[in-house]
């Protein structure tokens, strides 16, 4: 696998390592910015 190949890897770990944070998490105020900030960062990924 390529360069990108590589590079799609380690940012889909950064998402998966996000989204286990959200399993954790009690307080919903605290998951619903969490959720927010993966929707914002994928969003500004897709844009660039």
């Amino acid at each position: 696998m390529g360069q990108s190949g590589s590079l799609f890897k380690a940012f889909i770990r950064f998402i998966l390592d996000d989204i286990k944070e959200l399993q954790t998490e009690t307080d919903e105020a605290k998951k619903a910015a969490k959720v927010e900030r993966i929707i914002d960062n994928l969003q500004k990924t897709l844009e660039d």
